[in-house]
């Protein structure tokens, strides 16, 4: 059964783009997430807005930029910021199957508002992940400890689902990048991955871009072939590539025009290296 069919059918909006089981929506999150029956999703990714966008600077390949990655970053005050995390981590909960999980990745100016609000919207947290950057860019103050890590929150729909977690692959399988994880030992939950490769940027690059080695592992660990996965604020749909690589049904949405052009180019040249 395609996305099609068991998914976009109530959806009024039309896709911006779809192809086989890999479809996006230029809309509000919100908007189209209301319109996916609930209990229907086993999966979703996001990587909400981490509102940091001001006038301040950090260090990019060497050089001062500023951090300003785009109006949707702009932060409307603690409270409003910490309401939208808890609108959309809503909408999630009800789309979820049972069992079903959400990732949310974050930095610490973000993922303790979404930690919150997974709570209050009465899920089960089952892990938080520290995915550790090797080559991290150095702290221009010098005032601080240099970052190096993004949080990623695991959490079930409910406390007592029972949730997908494909133990022996995360266990048994080949992660040879990842230096932490020793062969045939148990996967801890601080994975060493590093930021996108250059030519996960040949067509451009979103400004919170995520490694598909990163998404890789997270479908991997917690969906099966045809799952369906959505991500709300899809950018330039690593998820997508992710669960297309590995047989996943995806729905990305997003309300930038230029990241969903970037996603179909990056989807596109995926279809022709399979």
């Amino acid at each position: 059964m395609t996305v099609t069919k068991k998914i976009l059918t109530p959806i009024q909006k039309k896709p911006y783009f779809i192809k086989d089981n890999f479809v996006l929506y230029h809309e509000d999150c919100l908007r189209i997430l209301e319109q996916i029956p609930a209990n229907s999703v086993d999966m979703v990714f996001a990587d909400p807005p981490y509102f940091l966008s001001s006038g301040s600077f950090t260090c990019q390949n060497g050089k001062m930029v500023s951090v300003k990655k785009g109006d949707w970053d702009l932060t409307n005050g603690t409270k409003k910021n910490f309401e939208f995390h808890v609108e959309w981590i809503k909408a999630c909960h009800r789309i979820l199957k049972p069992g079903g999980t959400i990732w949310i990745s974050g930095t610490y100016h973000s993922i303790y508002q979404c930690g919150f609000a997974l709570q209050i919207n009465h899920f089960h947290i089952l892990n938080d992940i520290a995915w550790f950057k090797p080559n991290a860019s150095p702290n221009l103050s010098c005032r601080f400890f240099t970052a190096s890590h993004e949080t990623i929150i695991w959490a079930r729909k409910d406390k007592k689902g029972k949730h997908k977690f494909n133990y022996g692959l995360m266990k048994n399988g080949n992660w040879p990048d990842d230096f932490i994880k020793k062969p045939n030992l148990q996967m801890r939950s601080v994975w060493a991955i590093y930021p996108p490769k250059k030519e996960e940027k040949k067509f451009g690059k979103h400004p919170t871009q995520k490694p598909i080695d990163l998404l890789v592992r997270i479908i991997l660990a917690s969906t099966d072939e045809g799952d369906i996965i959505v991500d709300p604020f899809t950018g330039s749909s690593t998820t997508g590539l992710a669960a297309a690589l590995n047989n996943r049904k995806f729905v990305g949405i997003d309300m930038e025009k230029k990241y969903l052009d970037l996603s179909i180019k990056r989807y596109k040249d995926l279809l022709i290296k399979k």
